[in-house]
């Protein structure tokens, strides 16, 4: 049970007072038993603070004679482009996944972001396999107890100097949830945003409809939130895509003429228009343009392989990409491999008469235009958006990946997106945290903030793989039990977070087919859904190997899994090719003594145990050499005296 009073809990300060009676009872002088009574009152003093039952879970019972490790599911990996870095998601106990996050990250997290379950007393969580209601006299107890397990593993991998962690709640547990932050972060500054995200309110007999939900705000270090342009004042103006949509500005139509089909060479590399081609006549075909080397020769040509025109003729386009005025960035389209935001010739003209203002540029070299007439500002602690309809922008915009509803109350794309944005729209290599990963807003939200404002930012989700109650009703009439394929189908992570966080990346449905609807995160910029993101994605399991195996070394078994460790440590691919693991001499041999292989590493990591020799050295250096950490395992292996 939870109530303000002492800071320890109830068994303790039992225990203590009876072991005072016990030593009341062999020291019987009085300066003894005025002690021991002035200690008694103080342990029994009222005071402000939280206490609660600890207790003991699953993952605390199998952490005796098991070490927590994780598995990839190879078919499961999805690689957009090799040089882009991964996400992860990670299907597990959130608990056993912060454990090995604790070695991987400590200190390295920008961002921790969760939805945690409410405990509204509804089967909203469980606990030790059990769902939590209302009847259970300590259902603040237990939550605060899993919560402070996991909120203490998440400060030790947050960033000291510079992060912030982000939690959504509701009104059931929000005052103790901000005790408990208090206690954990004794020195963090915070703040409640009220956040509307159900404008018809949810029905409450008797009492005030609710129709808002809260994110608490914890800054690390020296965090700090961005200002904000006004919606109104300073608004930045909207760059269309370069492309033509209208069916009337097709290639070789009247409205479209004849100057604005034509090829633009972008760099591969730098991802910089290099030329501007001449315009094809209508009947040209596209093979008779020249192709220069290292670079796409890119035509306005749609997903569904229809020719268009582009928005400028050759001249204007040179000129605006010179200025600034032209955003180049990755497409989903397999006929059109880059796509091309611009700012109109009007409103160059604009810029040049000073109606228009240039007030910074971007990391890629692109100006920022707004409309000079208003400022920057910081957001409030109240927000009120159309686009924070959980129902609209959570439920529905879920229903168009995977075409039916799986996931109860997820949260508004735009919600977290905005949440993100406050923290990470100036840190664009930022890696995020999500523990409670749920329905997998979070990655889909950064993936959307990456394209927008241009970044690598990086994403692990963690999520269980619960199944509804409903449907382990269902399942269990059948004579299924959890660990069977049926079952394990059907759970969070398979059946929703996993396909919906691909379809976003890829654009479509679980169908395949490319999705019609646009993104609308920004005023100023529409983003078409069926674009995708230029994202990667791993997914990784938790498991256990034993603590003290029978039949084979403890460090044998570990080394199995240190592939994993690095991977996520690092957001790569271990593919052997670019990135090598060394386990023994014969890796060394296999991969650093043939000249071919050799030639394409870039990153070698080495076990500890393995001794080179000067010139072994030497070569293993130049690829950048690092040996696999002792944090992944050295504790275990210790106490395992290995």
């Amino acid at each position: 049970m939870t109530k303000i009073a002492t800071n320890i809990t109830k068994n303790k300060r039992d225990k203590m007072i009876q072991f005072l009676e016990e030593l009341k009872k062999t020291h019987t002088d009085d300066k003894s038993i005025r002690a021991f009574n002035e200690i008694r009152n103080q342990l029994l003093e009222t005071k402000f603070g939280l206490v609660f039952e600890e207790h003991t879970e699953e993952v605390d019972n199998l952490l005796l004679d098991n070490i927590p490790i994780f598995t990839e599911e190879k078919e499961k990996m999805h690689c957009k482009d090799s040089s882009l870095p991964y996400n992860f998601i990670i299907e597990g106990d959130n608990l056993q996944a912060l454990y090995l996050l604790e070695k991987t990250h400590r200190g390295r997290i920008d961002c921790i972001y969760i939805d945690p379950p409410y405990n509204t007393g509804a089967k909203d969580w469980k606990y030790n396999n059990d769902y939590v209601d209302k009847k259970d006299v300590y259902r603040h107890s237990k939550w605060l107890s899993m919560m402070k397990r996991r909120l203490i593993l998440a400060s030790k991998i947050l960033n000291p100097k510079d992060s912030m962690l982000m939690i959504t709640i509701d009104d059931n547990e929000l005052c103790t949830l901000k005790l408990l932050l208090e206690s954990i972060f004794p020195n963090s500054f915070m703040q409640i945003v009220d956040i509307t995200i159900n404008p018809k309110g949810k029905a409450r007999p008797g009492k005030l409809s609710q129709v808002d939900e809260y994110l608490i705000l914890v800054y690390i270090g020296e965090a700090q939130t961005i200002l904000e342009k006004s919606n109104v004042e300073n608004e930045e103006i909207r760059w269309p895509y370069l492309r033509r949509s209208d069916v009337e500005s097709a290639r070789g139509t009247t409205k479209g003429g004849t100057k604005q089909f034509y090829p633009i060479y972008v760099d591969d590399n730098t991802q910089k228009i290099i030329e501007v081609g001449e315009p094809l006549t209508p009947e040209q075909p596209l093979s008779v343009v020249k192709s220069i080397k290292g670079t796409s020769t890119v035509f306005p040509i749609r997903e569904d392989g229809k020719h268009m025109n582009w928005g400028l003729i050759g001249e204007s386009l040179k000129y605006a990409a010179d200025n600034g005025f032209v955003r180049v960035s990755k497409s989903n389209n397999q006929h059109q491999a880059y796509n091309f935001a611009y700012v109109t010739k009007p409103s160059i003209q604009k810029v040049l008469d000073g109606e228009y203002t240039i007030s910074g540029t971007r990391a890629d070299g692109t100006k920022i235009v707004t409309v000079p007439s208003g400022k920057e500002s910081q957001r409030t602690t109240a927000w009120q958006k159309t686009l924070y309809d959980a129902n609209e922008y959570g439920t529905k915009l879920i229903g168009k990946f995977l075409k039916e509803k799986r996931f109860s109350f997820p949260k508004s794309l735009y919600s977290v997106y905005d949440s993100l944005k406050i923290f990470l729209e100036k840190k664009p290599n930022a890696l995020v945290v999500d523990f409670f990963a749920g329905s997998g807003t979070t990655l889909h939200a950064l993936n959307l903030l990456n394209t927008v404002y241009s970044g690598q930012r990086k994403c692990i989700l963690v999520t269980n793989n619960e199944i509804s109650d409903k449907e382990a009703e269902r399942l269990t009439k059948k004579g299924y039990k959890k660990g069977d394929s049926e079952w394990e189908k059907l759970g969070i992570a398979n059946h929703v977070t996993y396909p919906r966080t691909i379809c976003s990346i890829k654009g479509c449905d679980i169908d395949g087919n490319p999705l019609e609807d646009n993104y609308i995160a920004e005023s100023n910029i529409v983003i078409p859904m069926s674009d995708g993101f230029m994202a990667n994605l791993k997914y990784f399991k938790c498991s256990w190997t034993p603590r003290k195996p029978e039949d084979y070394l403890l460090s044998n078994a570990l080394l199995l899994h240190v592939k994993e460790m690095i991977e996520l440590q690092n957001a790569i691919e271990v593919d052997n090719v670019k990135n090598v693991i060394l386990y023994n001499k014969e890796d060394y041999n296999k991969y650093i003594l043939n000249e071919e292989s050799y030639a394409e590493i870039e990153n070698i990591w080495a076990n500890q145990n393995i001794i080179f020799d000067s010139k072994e050295l030497e070569l293993l250096h130049k690829k950048d050499l690092k040996y696999i950490p002792r944090e992944f395992f050295g504790q275990e292996l210790k106490e395992a005296a290995e």
